[in-house]
């Protein structure tokens, strides 16, 4: 019986990706047309004025401009009221 355990049989030798998410362009900032604002998973921040969203959730600036953040009320299904958080290029 051997004691020591065969080479090449690690059991932490797995780690993912980093996926970089996060915004990109922000308040008060100059986005070019293309330019991506938001990477993001699921739709944490919702797409406005001249902006766009990919099959992806990721948010991009329609035409050239400067960014802005605002919040907004809506109501859901069940009348739940949340703040959602909208990104416009103006």
């Amino acid at each position: 019986m051997a004691t020591k355990k065969s080479a090449g049989a690690s059991k932490n030798g797995r780690d993912s990706q980093p996926k970089y998410l996060g915004v990109k362009i922000g308040h008060g900032e100059v986005a070019f047309h293309g330019a991506v604002l938001v990477r993001q998973r699921g739709t944490d921040v919702m797409p406005g004025k001249n902006v766009g969203m990919g099959r992806d959730h990721t948010l991009y600036a329609l035409k050239e401009g400067k960014v802005e953040f605002k919040k907004k009320r809506k109501i859901h299904f069940d009348n739940s009221v949340v703040m959602k958080k909208i990104v416009h290029v103006i």
